[in-house]
């Protein structure tokens, strides 16, 4: 496909969370951009307007002529619809990876209400610690089986404020009139994906525990680049 794909991480991890995938993506011949939400956390809030910020810049370096498939993982997915509607380039697809969606009409918060309790029994001044120590090792162990991927992963991890996960992202209307589809790894993302198949979109799935796109990369890369084969037209003399 023509298309470029930009892999968004979720705020709490790294963008080294997408470059495994981002290199097999690339040996199959596709443009890949992995733009990095380092910094997103810093300064009050509104949050949401640094991630389409970070992302726009990448976006803005695709060539005039591409379009691109945005790839969100986690809770990237929230900030999908106020990155389609600032994209300066054609958005062709967008495939949500074991991520969270978008209210059907926003705004969308960042965790619900029955969620920030546990977060807020974890910060402390306003500030939250790593997100694999929210956590038992009994979560993160088998999520993060190997141990230097583990300290890659752990090393790029914002200490994120409370007030992120406390935000509202607007969701713009008509920003879903391009493909949609998700990718499944396994619980609690199941209904979720329930969600997305009730919205027409494709559902697929690879067994795996959330972070499994930094266990199978080669398998995770294939799968994507699968849903959107039909999203855009093939290169010129393909």
């Amino acid at each position: 496909m023509d298309a470029v794909f930009v892999l968004v991480h979720s705020p709490s991890v790294g963008p080294g969370t997408w470059t495994p995938v981002a290199e097999r993506l690339r040996g199959r011949g596709a443009t890949v951009v992995v733009p990095s939400l380092a910094g997103v956390g810093a300064g009050g809030p509104p949050f949401w307007p640094r991630v389409v910020a970070a992302v726009g810049a990448a976006v803005d370096a695709v060539p005039a002529g591409r379009s691109v498939v945005l790839v969100a993982h986690s809770n990237a997915g929230l900030f999908v619809p106020v990155v389609v509607a600032a994209a300066t380039r054609p958005v062709v697809g967008c495939l949500f990876v074991d991520a969270s969606l978008p209210a059907r009409q926003g705004p969308t918060p960042v965790v619900p209400a029955e969620a920030l309790p546990f977060l807020r029994e974890r910060a402390v001044d306003g500030i939250l610690p790593p997100w694999t120590t929210w956590f038992d090792e009994s979560e993160v162990a088998p999520m993060l089986p190997e141990p230097a991927v583990r300290a890659a992963v752990e090393a790029e991890q914002p200490r994120l404020p409370l007030s992120f996960y406390e935000q509202l992202i607007p969701v713009p209307a008509g920003w879903d009139a391009q493909p949609c589809g998700y990718l499944l790894f396994g619980p609690p993302y199941d209904q979720v994906a329930n969600e997305a198949a009730a919205r027409g979109w494709a559902v697929e799935r690879i067994p795996g525990r959330h972070l499994h796109q930094v266990v199978d990369p080669g398998g995770v890369a294939e799968r994507i680049a699968e849903m959107a084969r039909t999203w855009s037209p093939p290169a010129a003399g393909a």
